[in-house]
């Protein structure tokens, strides 16, 4: 770091990369190419050139570099888009004795990538700098600013001379620094600061060195600091230097304590704005990030499941942890959390992770819009069950310290649990099936405490509500609905494991509605017989919705028929619109609590099972007619033996 922070940086996992050279016919790409692969001006150049590998010891990196130069033709159109999607990096050099290769960076280059869709950062070189006019001096500055304003991608410009080599090495030095020190993920150039998610992980990086909890980093510390991301420790002299520099440009960055958060922010812009983003890489990197500010995947394991039908819970140590958090971060102690108050608890990792679907409004909350405890504890229930890895992630970033082998529990087989008719699962995972305007998304609403809405709203996609349920006996187990569309009903029941991870089908209808419960009936049976042919038979609810309107008159004899065939509990009759249907909720949570109850049986499937029952019934007489016969054959043979004797 400055003056004395500082050091190489680490591979990061390459060992290779690819440039790709474009840009406008003559302006001199091919020739800075082979006179930096050879270090001297070359007298005849081919128009493109085969490909040139740099060796490893070319750049402080280490890493050999492939220079792939491309066809400025249209003709060869299809050649360079291949370039481009497999370059690391992309070079476009214009002339600077042409003003008009230059304003084609803006009309065509440029304009291209983007239609590509390249994602490859992008290094502007000006060839030709010796052949500029220098009676009219321009800045390059003053050039690229306002291209670099437009086209964010272009990582960084420079103007070079393949005939005298001034400048010709740094180009590939720059795009190699590019790749693996890029600027772009952690400085603003347009507002001049650090992007969120770098301040976020810089902020935790300071909490983890901050070890007195103190809010400042002694000398102790940043020697510490400094030994872990480095490997040397800093003398007296250095650290009082550092300390100096932050002093006189951030003074609040230091008091007599040590080195404070906006001081320790500051050395990271300080590196970025003197063209040293490889030293914030190398500290990054060192604390376990990846390229894209976020924790590598090494530091996160997730225990495998051995089947589908197992799922991934928290185990007591984390939610206990989760409970604590909750309580530190409920600074007005009235029970929920606060947007303000949730942004502080997620302010040390990249994202707050329930701004988006599926976590967003899928947990209960006050009408004031904050988070109640058990909604706080459901989305992080619900982003274990979807994405363990994830949830393992922001444990970190909030302060979990323990091993991550005992954050998470893998369940029990769910078809071991039928077997046993028992489970020990705490959380549970509902499938709500229905067609459209049954009162579905009510039944969710009202799972998460909001009111009743009589506007219809057709649901789009999937969607989650996660909730704790109180069960007899004080216990508390979290339920998951999962809302399937009725237009998505028949594409994710083809998928064979669809219903391996689920507990409880809910199958919900409109009791007023002919057409309404005939569709339910379809789902119901297809659900049934997905279950008996997968193996995964789940219990099934049937649920009659908008009770308070008058039924139809044959869908109460037929849907009592219908579950009495199948062999599954009579329907549940509800109205949103009269008051919460609590007990439904319990009622799911009961039936999943008992997975060898309430499996629907088809005519099909019971012939099957008979037949399975008769044949293992068979083949069991045999075996014991078998050994029988063996016993006495046995006998006579001793009987013999003994009357000869």
């Amino acid at each position: 770091m400055l003056g004395g922070f500082g050091g190489k940086s680490p591979p990061v996992g390459r060992t290779s990369l690819r440039i790709a050279v474009a840009g406008d016919k003559g302006t001199g790409k091919s020739s800075l190419i082979s006179a930096v692969a050879s270090e001297t001006f070359p007298d005849n150049v081919p128009r493109v050139l085969p490909p040139i590998t740099l060796p490893a010891d070319a750049f402080p990196d280490f890493i050999p570099i492939t220079i792939v130069d491309t066809p400025s033709s249209i003709d060869n159109r299809i050649k360079l888009i291949e370039e481009f999607r497999k370059a690391d990096a992309v070079i476009l050099t214009y002339a600077c004795d042409q003003p008009s290769t230059l304003d084609r960076l803006s009309s065509y280059w440029l304009p291209e990538l983007r239609r590509l869709e390249i994602k490859a950062p992008v290094i502007v070189v000006g060839c030709k700098l010796d052949l500029r006019d220098e009676r009219t001096p321009t800045r390059l500055d003053d050039i690229m600013a306002p291209i670099m304003k437009e086209y964010r991608e272009i990582e960084t410009c420079i103007e070079c001379s393949a005939l005298t080599l001034i400048q010709a090495p740094e180009v590939f030095y720059y795009a190699s620094k590019a790749v693996l020190h890029p600027t772009f993920p952690l400085f603003d150039q347009e507002k001049h600061c650090l992007k969120p998610r770098l301040r976020r992980a810089v902020q935790r990086i300071f909490n983890l060195c901050d070890h007195d909890l103190d809010g400042v980093l002694n000398d102790a510390e940043l020697n510490d600091f400094q030994v872990n991301c480095f490997g040397a420790p800093l003398d007296p002299v250095e650290l009082m230097g550092v300390k100096k520099v932050v002093q006189e440009r951030q003074p609040d960055g230091v008091t007599d304590l040590g080195l404070t958060l906006p001081g320790f922010l500051f050395l990271f812009s300080l590196f970025i704005d003197r063209g040293r983003p490889e030293t914030a890489w190398t500290i990054l990197r060192k604390c376990g990030y990846n390229d894209s500010l976020e924790l590598n995947t090494e530091l996160l394991p997730v225990p495998p499941k051995q089947s589908p039908d197992q799922s991934i819970e928290l185990t007591n140590k984390a939610m206990d942890f989760l409970s604590g958090i909750f309580q530190l971060y409920d600074l007005d102690n009235d029970g929920a959390l606060q947007p303000a108050e949730l942004d502080d608890l997620f302010q040390t990792a990249p994202d707050s992770p329930w701004i988006e679907a599926p976590y967003k409004d899928a947990a209960e909350k006050t009408s004031g819009g904050n988070f109640t405890i058990n909604g706080f504890l459901s989305e992080w229930a619900l982003m274990t069950l979807l994405d363990p890895r994830k949830s393992l992630a922001n444990l970190i970033y909030i302060g979990y310290g323990h091993d991550p082998a005992s954050t998470f529990s893998v369940t029990r087989k769910r078809s071991v649990d039928r077997k046993n008719q028992r489970t020990e699962r705490n959380v549970f995972q509902c499938f709500v099936f229905g067609p459209k305007k049954s009162g579905k998304s009510a039944i969710l609403d009202s799972f998460l405490g909001r009111k009743f809405s009589k506007s219809y709203k057709a649901t789009m996609g999937e969607q989650y509500a996660a909730n704790v349920v109180d069960q007899p006996g004080g216990t508390k187990k979290t339920l998951i609905l999962r809302e399937i569309p009725e237009e998505r009903v028949k594409k994710f029941l083809t998928n064979k494991e669809s219903l391996a991870a689920c507990d409880v089908a809910v199958v919900v209808y409109d009791s007023s509605d002919v057409y309404s419960w005939k569709k339910a009936r379809e789902i119901l049976m297809e659900v049934a017989r997905r279950g008996e042919e997968s193996g995964h038979g789940t219990p099934c609810l049937l649920v009659a919705a908008k009770d308070d309107l008058d039924p139809y008159p044959m869908s109460v004899q037929e849907s009592d028929r219908v579950c009495m065939e199948l062999g599954i509990d009579v329907p549940v009759s509800l109205s949103m619109r009269l008051g919460e249907p609590n007990s439904l909720f319990s009622r799911i949570v009961s039936t999943a609590e008992n997975p060898h109850l309430s499996i629907p049986e088809t005519e099909s499937g019971r012939r099957s099972k008979n037949i399975r029952q008769f044949v293992n019934s068979s083949l069991l007489f045999v075996s014991v007619g078998t050994a029988v016969g063996f016993a006495g054959l046995a006998a006579y043979r001793a009987y013999s033996a003994r009357k000869n004797a």
